[in-house]
């Protein structure tokens, strides 16, 4: 039997067709936008890269470090990227320079890596496959860490406001960093300087540094596309010297490239122990000789296998006076270590009983000292 619809079943039902209908609409318009997107041509690695101009990159390295209020690695890594969506706009447009704000201060401002090197490294890695990438990377941190910031041509350019932010005009000191670590890139050249950390002149050299390492990495991409690049960065010998020891054998406890001896003295072993012939099968400390002694003392020790050793100088009392070795490792030998009367201070102790303590593993010996003056 047929039923009459009155306005209110039309309204009720007529509400659940367009309900639906906006549903089924909607579900249309979704799966079209995702067939769009997924019809999308997006950009492969490597990234395209043009040959730029390193002054014009230096220059918006220097300014966009005031400017934006991001930051070093923001700031050269954006010198970069903004002159390559200048020439090259698909796919540059599609990465925002923003990424590299986190680099600020070596990372939010824990001084680890420096965000100039930190953002054109980056950008080197996006342009170049790894093989490629890795080294003209390393001869950017290499060339931060020897090259004297800020360089003459950013001195030369704040002098003649060449930049577009002249806040600071004057020549700035320079020194080189030894490390491309933050904090003592900015601590060393605040040293050098004599400003402070906070100072405006501290903030205009990280500006002046953030262009220069930007000009250097757009220099080096243009060789690379031009295959011209020829790496600049020679390491230290001391390098070389400490990793003889630390990079083999149980003594592997190294994996950097640093120059060693910024962090660690010119003298890192100023307690220096010598190796001795033989390979030893049982674990002993040997008597000290000699003993008594003034103003020195040989501590000998043997070891069969390789070991984690520390050698330590206490008292009477039972009070720590020196390490001599610090849980260092060491292969299967006899060793000869000099203790020279001194305490971990630096201060010469006083007459009287002290004890050598080796440990080696699980094994532990004690011998008893007398030092007479």
């Amino acid at each position: 039997m047929k039923k009459n619809l009155t306005r209110k079943d039309f309204l009720r039902t007529g509400a659940k067709y367009a309900a639906g209908a906006a549903v089924g609409v909607g579900a249309v318009n979704l799966l079209t936008k995702n067939t769009v997107h997924a019809n999308q041509i997006l950009t492969v690695w490597p990234w395209p890269y043009q040959t730029l101009n390193v002054e014009a990159v230096r220059i918006l390295g220097h300014d966009t470090y005031w400017t934006s209020g991001k930051g070093c690695a923001y700031g050269a890594f954006h010198a970069i990227a903004q002159k390559l969506r200048e020439v090259l706009p698909d796919p540059w447009n599609q990465l925002p320079s923003e990424i590299m704000v986190y680099g600020a201060g070596g990372g939010v401002g824990w001084g680890g890596t420096c965000g100039a090197v930190n953002g054109p490294a980056s950008l080197i890695s996006l342009v170049l496959l790894k093989a490629r990438s890795d080294v003209l990377v390393n001869d950017l941190f290499g060339w931060y860490t020897q090259t004297m910031f800020p360089t003459d041509i950013s001195n030369q350019y704040a002098v003649n406001h060449t930049f577009t932010d002249n806040r600071c005009d004057i020549v700035l000191p320079q020194n080189a960093s030894g490390s491309p670590l933050c904090h003592p890139s900015v601590t060393e050249w605040c040293k050098s300087a004599h400003y402070t950390a906070s100072s405006t002149e501290r903030k205009e050299r990280c500006a002046r540094l953030t262009g220069d390492v930007a000009a250097f990495a757009a220099q080096i991409l243009n060789e690379e596309l031009a295959g011209t690049f020829t790496p600049r960065y020679t390491p230290p010998a001391t390098i070389a010297a400490c990793n003889a020891c630390h990079t083999v054998g149980t003594n592997n406890v190294v994996a950097a490239k640093m120059e060693c001896t910024q962090c660690h003295g010119t003298n890192p072993h100023p307690n220096a122990v010598d190796k001795l012939e033989g390979a030893p099968e049982t674990y002993q400390l040997h008597p000290n000789f000699p003993n008594p002694f003034n103003p020195s003392t040989n501590i000998q020790f043997s070891i069969p296998k390789g070991e984690a050793v520390t050698v330590a100088i206490y008292d009477v009392h039972g009070r720590l006076v020196k390490n001599l070795i610090s849980n260092e490792s060491y292969d299967q030998g006899t060793y000869k270590a000099r203790w020279d009367g001194t305490s971990d201070g630096g201060q010469h102790v006083s007459s009287g009983i002290y004890f050598a303590r080796l440990s080696a593993g699980t094994f532990n010996a004690t011998q008893k000292m007398t030092l007479v003056k």
